[in-house]
C-alpha cells in the first residue's frame, strides 16, 4: 500500500477511516478523517480530547471489571433502548470498544435498525480492552497535528479537497455475486448505487487535480467502473468472518488516478 502512495501531497483525506490503519502508519500532519459510524467517530473524538480520554479509560476499566455474559448482553442491548440516545460521547465510545473486544471474532456488525448484533466470544472470561501506551500515542499524534474529525457522507467530506491533496477511499466493499459478504458495518449499508456515486466522486476529484486511491474487492462491477484508471490486483488475508471457511486470502484491487 505505502509504495503506491503519491510521493508528495498536501492535505490528507480519508472519508471511510474505519480503524485508521493507513492513517496511523502515515501520520499526516494535516488531515480530515471521517466515518459514517457515529459510535466510531466518538472513539476518535475521545482519543483527541485529553479530558474525554481520561473518562474513556475510566469507563473501559469499569467494563473490564464487570465483564461477564450477563453484563455483555446488558451493554449490547443498550442501543435497543430509549436510554441509548442519552448516553454521553464517552459512554458510546467505551461501549463500542468493549463490544468489539469481547464480541465473537472481533466483528462489528449491526442490523437494518442499527442494533449491534454480534454475540459474545464465550472463550473470553476476561477481556483486555486497551493498551495505555497505544492510546497515549494516538492522543499525542492527534494533539500535535491538524486533524479534523467528521461524521458525514463521503461526498461532503471531500468537497474541500484541492489540487495536490490526497484522498484515500476505503469504502464498504462491493459484494461477490456468489457469496454473502460482510456488509452491515452501518445500518445504511452500501449499495451498488453508492459504489457508482463513489466512482463519480473519484472522477470529479481526478479532474480537479487531486491524487485519489481506492481499495475494493476485485469484482467485475468494480473493474468495469474504474477501467480507465490504474488497477492493481492484490491478495489480502481476511481474518474476520462468521464462517471460518471464508477466512483467508481474497483478491482486492487498489485503484489510482496517478502512476
Amino acid at each position: 500500500m505505502i509504495k503506491r502512495l503519491p510521493q508528495i501531497y498536501n492535505r490528507y483525506f480519508e472519508p471511510f477511516v474505519g480503524g485508521g490503519a493507513l492513517l496511523f502508519q502515515l501520520k499526516p500532519q494535516d488531515a480530515v478523517i471521517n466515518d459514517l459510524n457515529y459510535e466510531l467517530v466518538c472513539v476518535y473524538e475521545c482519543l483527541k480530547d485529553k479530558k474525554l480520554l481520561k473518562k474513556l479509560i475510566e469507563k473501559l476499566n469499569e467494563h473490564e471489571k464487570n465483564h461477564s455474559k450477563a453484563y455483555f448482553q446488558e451493554i449490547r442491548i443498550l442501543d435497543r433502548t430509549d436510554h441509548f440516545k442519552n448516553l454521553s460521547k464517552v459512554d458510546i465510545a467505551a461501549r463500542m470498544i468493549y463490544l468489539n473486544k469481547s464480541g465473537y471474532n472481533g466483528m462489528y456488525r449491526v442490523n437494518s435498525k442499527g442494533h449491534f448484533n454480534v454475540p459474545m466470544d464465550n472463550s473470553k472470561e476476561k477481556v483486555k480492552l486497551y493498551n495505555f501506551d497505544n492510546l497515549m500515542n494516538i492522543h499525542k499524534y492527534f494533539t500535535n497535528s491538524n486533524i479534523v474529525i467528521t461524521n458525514g457522507d463521503f461526498e461532503e467530506v471531500v468537497k474541500e479537497a484541492k489540487i495536490g491533496d490526497f484522498v484515500y477511499f476505503d469504502p464498504p466493499y462491493d459484494t461477490y455475486e456468489n457469496q454473502k459478504n460482510f456488509t452491515s458495518y452501518s445500518k445504511q449499508g452500501f449499495s451498488k448505487e453508492d459504489q457508482k456515486r463513489l466512482f463519480e466522486v473519484f472522477n470529479r476529484l481526478s479532474k480537479t487535480g487531486v491524487y485519489v486511491m481506492l481499495s475494493n474487492h476485485n469484482t467485475d462491477f468494480i473493474r468495469e467502473l474504474y477501467k480507465d484508471y490504474k488497477i492493481d490486483v492484490v491478495l489480502a488475508k481476511r481474518m474476520i468472518n462468521s464462517k471460518a471457511t471464508q477466512r483467508g486470502p481474497v483478491e482486492e484491487v487498489i485503484i489510482r488516478n496517478y502512476e
